[in-house]
């Protein structure tokens, strides 16, 4: 089986970021390896000239940035983002449910999965959690993978249900808790999870503070198709446009500009948070960026406001089997590229002054793309490109990759289709 480069990169980011909090972690890695220097939000910092630099913040958000080797007169800003949360099941304070010798756990829907998708599979969970420490406003914060499909969440029998196949509406409090253990004698009902969790974590359970966790499908990636065309995996939307963004701020830069990418938490569930796209973190970053290399706020704020921002997510590829769901004229294919998403009451950002900005530098590239529009009588989903956009005050123009399946536990794309994105960002960065 012929895999690209872009595709074994992409598979092994999937694998690795089974939450947001270690999405963000195996991007310091991927960042410390190529050379970046890790700064923390509250220290003052010293940037030099041809470096490279990044800064986790809360946990699952981050920002990274390079600074170029010419930095006289005002800087040129340019700017990708994406967002490492993804539509799941998250797992809920005092979770142990017990019903005849059934171990169950209490779970919350987080963002809008297709649910049906998570039943019948094999789950595991993946976070962080925060354990006592000598000082209460400092807790030990500890990343947990369980890695082991330690979770199911089982069909009803068509027996028992008839009308399965005509369509079943899943209630989220009473069809789609976990199945994790049958508790055997001696086992305690209401501390089956809590002992699993403190045993992951090396602590005793009456340490642990707090958690954020995630269920996740424990499927591995896999490449089908005819011609190995196709990869099938949980997380494509957005961890797509994650990879595509640290490939291109590891790529190079340009001599006399500053490139950053920000990868956000919580666009599923609309960023208005502190680590998600509507909040002042951004703005915070960028002004220390700019005063630690010396310049006045009035040089900052001219630079973002003549700055450029690539919004990445991904997009609705035709479905096979429903080619009406798509617009008449404004449909794309995966394997067709880049898509540069487009829409009248922008829910994406993009105008047509920016958008050929991207065309020119695809066509130059010889960079496959295509322009999409949903349905005029569908709404469509939308991006953090129009909220950052508005808080930034600065161009954009959001694109992505085109997948089907969007939104449930396991996604499908072409596998030249990252190929192109991750051109594209690196394009974007170095010309």
């Amino acid at each position: 089986m012929n895999i690209s480069e872009d595709t074994k990169q992409l598979m092994t980011l999937l694998d690795a970021a089974v939450s947001p909090f270690h999405c963000i972690q195996e991007a310091a890695r991927i960042l410390t390896a190529a050379g970046f220097t890790r700064l923390e939000l509250t220290d003052r910092w010293e940037l030099k000239p041809g470096c490279g630099y990044f800064l986790p913040l809360f946990g699952s958000t981050l920002a990274a940035f390079t600074v170029g080797e010419d930095m006289t007169g005002r800087p040129s800003l340019r700017l990708e983002a994406a967002h490492t949360d993804w539509p799941c099941l998250r797992v809920k304070p005092s979770p142990e449910v017990a019903s005849e010798r059934y171990g169950r756990l209490n779970v919350e829907v987080y963002g809008s999965p297709i649910l049906n998708t998570w039943l019948d599979r094999p789950l595991s969970m993946a976070g962080r959690l925060s354990v006592a420490g000598p000082d209460p406003f400092q807790p030990d914060i500890r990343l947990v993978d369980f890695r082991e499909p330690l979770l199911t969440i089982p069909n009803l029998a068509i027996h028992m249900n008839p009308e399965a196949n005509d369509g079943v509406r899943l209630n989220p409090q009473v069809d789609m808790l976990p199945l994790m253990t049958l508790i055997a004698g001696g086992q305690d009902k209401d501390r089956f999870f809590l002992d699993r969790l403190a045993a992951e974590a090396g602590c005793a359970p009456e340490e642990i503070l707090d958690y954020e966790l995630s269920v996740y499908n424990a499927e591995p990636c896999a490449v089908t198709g005819l011609n190995s065309e196709f990869l099938s995996a949980p997380r494509l939307d957005n961890l797509t446009s994650v990879q595509a963004c640290l490939q291109a701020i590891t790529a190079g830069t340009r001599a006399n500009g500053v490139n950053m990418i920000l990868l956000f938490d919580n666009e599923e569930i609309g960023s208005r948070t502190k680590q998600g796209a509507c909040s002042s973190v951004t703005e915070r970053v960028l002004e220390k960026l700019f005063l630690a290399l010396g310049y006045d706020r009035e040089t900052y704020l001219n630079a973002v406001m003549d700055g450029f921002l690539l919004s990445m997510d991904v997009a609705h590829a035709i479905h096979p089997n429903h080619p009406e769901k798509c617009d008449i004229k404004n449909r794309i294919c995966m394997g067709d590229g880049v898509v540069l998403k487009m829409s009248s009451r922008q829910s994406y950002a993009t105008d047509s002054s920016c958008l050929g900005v991207i065309e020119s530098i695809c066509r130059s590239a010889d960079i496959p793309y295509r322009k999409f529009s949903n349905r005029s009588d569908m709404r469509g989903g939308s991006t953090l490109g129009a909220i950052s956009s508005a808080e930034l005050s600065v161009r954009t123009v959001d694109i992505g990759v085109p997948i089907l399946a969007m939104h449930s536990s396991r996604e499908v794309m072409a596998c030249a289709d990252q190929t192109a994105i991750n051109r594209l960002a690196s394009e974007f960065f170095l010309i």
